[in-house]
């Protein structure tokens, strides 16, 4: 589903309020597409990362100018610099993270910059709520036998984020909601590091990954082999999550969304049809190819043939 699709679901949720809503990694693939629905809600949003620029792949569009987009390096800034930068949102959402093969990095990257970060926010002293970004369980269960050691630090680091984003509304889990995707697709090409895939595929594979012989599969099977037989979620689709979380002030209590299924119910995302639509598509390109060869083969032979009636003479 494209981002234009979430955001007519999103919208439903009416909201006479703004919030003011600070996005950690907003300049990212899940952290601008946040940032993009909160402005159509009519929040007041910043971003906070490194380069403090607008995501090149949204940067000419109109609603990057509604957001604040701040520079600032959450490791190496001291609470005095950072707090100014943060200042005092009264909801968080974090999609910080990094992968890589360095356990410094991965701990850091994914439990340093984020405790850190949480822990800005929860100075501010206006937190209602909070919202991360973290990884699926089952995942998180491959740790001890199906990853190569350094992956430990890894997980290591988002157990250390969780534990931050509850910590800064006061130990209240019930104003914490941790999204917990296993695979994220989106966009409109593939990368390797992160892995991903675009919309078109990852549509296709969530569709045939939630047919009921492949959920059997993922059932009974271990470790990484069960990880791989689950279905992704659309970068959207946990987007929309996150936002809704964030500025959810209907009084019910926020919850973990642990896989795809969970996210989804949550934000509001019908079933993928990307499988159903490329069979669709190639079905009609065959209809095409069809008709047009019902129309244009019997000529090319009627020409073949007068040349070599024409030889022949």
């Amino acid at each position: 589903m494209k981002l234009n699709t979430v955001i007519v679901l999103f919208a439903g949720i009416s909201q006479g309020w703004s919030l003011s809503v600070t996005v950690f990694g907003g300049t990212g693939f899940t952290g601008s597409r946040v940032c993009k629905l909160l402005v159509d809600q009519g929040h007041s949003v910043s971003s906070i990362s490194k380069s403090g620029v607008a995501p090149k792949w949204f940067s000419d569009e109109e609603w990057t100018k509604q957001v604040e987009w701040k520079s600032a390096d959450l490791l190496s800034s001291n609470e005095e610099s950072l707090d100014a930068v943060v200042g005092s949102p009264d909801a968080v959402v974090s999609t910080v993270g990094v992968i890589g093969t360095d356990p410094t990095t991965l701990l850091e990257g994914n439990g340093g910059c984020n405790k850190a970060a949480f822990a800005s926010a929860k100075r501010g002293g206006k937190l209602q709520r909070a919202v991360y970004v973290s990884v699926g369980s089952e995942v998180d269960a491959c740790k001890e036998n199906w990853l190569p050691e350094f992956f430990k630090s890894y997980f290591e680091g988002k157990i250390i984020a969780e534990a931050a984003a509850v910590d800064s509304v006061g130990g209240d889990a019930s104003r914490v909601c941790i999204v917990k995707p296993t695979f994220i697709y989106g966009g409109d090409s593939f990368g390797l590091i992160p892995p991903r895939v675009n919309y078109e595929y990852g549509a296709g594979v969530e569709e045939l990954l939630f047919l009921p012989p492949f959920k059997f599969l993922a059932d009974i099977t271990p470790g990484l082999i069960k990880v791989a037989l689950r279905p992704p979620v659309c970068v959207d689709s946990v987007a929309a999550a996150c936002a809704k979380a964030a500025t959810d002030e209907s009084g019910t209590a926020l919850s973990t969304l642990d896989g795809t299924e969970a996210i989804n119910a949550y934000s509001g995302q019908p079933k993928s049809t990307g499988l159903t639509d490329a069979l669709e598509f190639t079905k009609e390109k065959l209809i095409e190819f069809y008709d047009w060869a019902k129309v244009e083969l019997p000529k090319a032979l009627d020409s073949v043939q007068s040349k070599i009636e024409e030889a022949k003479k």
